[in-house]
């Protein structure tokens, strides 16, 4: 999978411009390296009666890391292992309890579906699933068909893999039917409208995967995190089937509005392409039969699909105490439903004479670890802020500085928050500050945390501004088609449009799935 340290080397080409975000980046890292530690030693020496002892040294502690996370200036995982190194040190808690948070059941739902993703890219299942899409007849030669498939293909890729993943894998498929339209550009002596097409069509891509996250648990880390700091900090269980039924008609909602808006400003120049089809037809045939790899790969994941949904759908039908459901819920959560699934791919053999099998650990073993620390980090540096107090003193001041106090208000709160944090730091940071600190202020004005955790985790998966909010965006934007004004200005609409769909979405669809 692809980090943010490289995707940006995606945009080395453009250090010389002006608005090069590699000049963004050298500074925001360079200022962060050193105004973390300067904050954290004056937090530390500055008199704060309403905190006790550990809050004290707690609060200089998170905004150290805080700003690391924002910063960058040393690797986000390092920075994660930072912080509980230094809460064990300051004598904040015991390191069980520091460090127990990154044995979390949900580290393992990670784990799995991490290494069920990277079996289908070894493999490449997913470019042949993508060009088995785009080359449908119902595809065919029409830009409206065409527009629509390159939205559709990464929103439902990143529900399963990142999102990173997704837009790496589809990236190309899309490059090489730009060039195709190109040349019939060329020919028709339309290129103003073929360059906007063409950018309309690479940033659906990025913008399409990032939607798409929201819709699973596994989708993006933020989903996770969400529904682990909402089990320890609210003891409220979001299964995997109640998460899709309350994020999917937020997560198409979206895409449809998305679509729309990049189809009205990125307009074909035609209505019909002539050779597309044909083009990618021979990019499917040049995959050849289907192997091994990808059958088992698919297999596997139709299995963690139905494991992970079989306990909420249990559930669903016969009711949350029928003895089937209770015995789903106790013997096959989510994490244990997802190391089944990949472990099948360690004994299902491809060549049973080398003893080969679907997957080696060498290649399994390059799974995204750093998200897992982070993903640790987040739970252990929210727990602690609530066991020593932190939470609720700040819950207090937040809600008497914003004058906040109704459920809906804090959710829209959040969501805003996490939107406008995102763009300049990763999403699994972004939720992990975020998410926190907003059930902090429900329970300071004594509402619900779950909403505006939902809230913050759903708007911190909407980066859509700048090449350096995500991955995503790094990758198409260094195409260098894609000029950041015209990201910038799709951006700051769609976050717009999501802000409020995410809030609607929640006050319909939350008392819906919840009660």
């Amino acid at each position: 999978m692809l980090t943010r340290v490289k995707c940006i080397a995606l945009l080395n080409f453009m250090r010389k411009s002006s608005l090069s975000p590699f000049s963004f980046e050298l500074w925001r890292r360079t200022i962060s390296l050193f105004l973390g530690p300067l904050l954290f030693i004056i937090i530390m020496i500055a008199p704060f009666p309403s905190l006790g002892l550990e809050a004290h040294r707690l609060a200089a502690v998170l905004v150290w890391i805080v700003i690391y996370w924002i910063g960058e200036p040393i690797p986000i995982p390092a920075t994660s292992l930072l912080a509980p190194v230094l809460c064990v040190l300051l004598g904040i808690s015991t390191p069980a309890e520091v460090f127990a948070p990154f044995a979390n059941p949900i580290i393992f739902l990670f784990i799995g579906s991490f290494i069920l993703a990277r079996a289908m890219t070894t493999h490449s299942l997913d470019r042949r699933i993508a060009l088995s899409i785009l080359s449908l007849k119902w595809v065919g030669n029409s830009s409206l068909r065409l527009y629509l498939a390159v939205g559709v293909i990464p929103l439902g890729f990143s529900m399963w893999i990142s999102d990173s993943a997704t837009t790496a894998m589809i990236y190309p498929i899309t490059l090489g039917i730009i060039t195709s339209l190109r040349d019939l550009t060329t020919q028709k002596g339309s290129m103003r409208a073929g360059q906007r097409f063409e950018v309309g069509l690479l940033l659906t891509i990025s913008y399409a995967a990032l939607i798409g996250g929201i819709g699973t648990p596994v989708g993006t880390p933020p989903n996770l995190i969400a529904m682990g700091m909402i089990q320890n900090l609210e003891n409220f269980k979001i299964s995997f089937f109640s998460w899709m039924l309350l994020a999917a008609p937020i997560m198409l909602s979206m895409l449809l509005f998305m679509f729309i808006y990049m189809f009205l400003i990125h307009q074909p120049q035609a209505r019909q392409f002539s050779g597309i089809a044909s083009f990618l037809r021979e990019k499917k045939k040049d995959l050849g039969p289907w192997s091994l790899g990808q059958k088992y790969s698919l297999a596997a994941f139709f299995l963690a699909v139905a494991l992970w949904i079989l306990p909420g759908l249990t559930s669903a039908i016969l009711g949350p105490h029928s003895p089937m459901a209770l015995f789903l819920n106790a013997h096959l959560p989510e994490g244990v439903a997802s190391l089944i699934a990949a472990l099948s791919l360690f004994f299902l053999p491809v060549d049973w004479k080398k003893r080969e099998f679907a997957l080696t650990w060498k290649t399994a073993s390059h799974i995204d670890w750093g998200t897992i620390l982070l993903f640790g980090a987040g739970l252990s540096l929210g727990g602690l802020m609530f066991s020593t107090g932190l939470a609720e003193v700040l819950g207090k001041t937040l809600i008497r500085i914003t004058g906040v106090h109704s459920l809906w208000g804090i959710t829209a709160l959040s969501i805003i928050l996490a939107i406008i944090i995102t763009e300049t730091t990763s999403n699994t940071a972004t939720a992990n500050m975020v998410i926190p600190m907003m059930i902090a202020i429900a329970h300071g004005a004594g509402v619900s945390g779950v909403p505006p955790a939902l809230g913050a985790c759903f708007g911190a998966s909407m980066a859509f501004m700048l090449p350096v909010s995500t991955p995503s965006n790094a990758i198409v934007y260094g195409s260098g088609q894609v000029p950041i004004t015209s990201m910038i200005r799709a951006g700051i609409i769609l976050d717009l449009l999501c802000f409020v769909i995410i809030l609607v979405g929640l006050r319909i669809m939350y008392p819906l799935v919840f009660g």
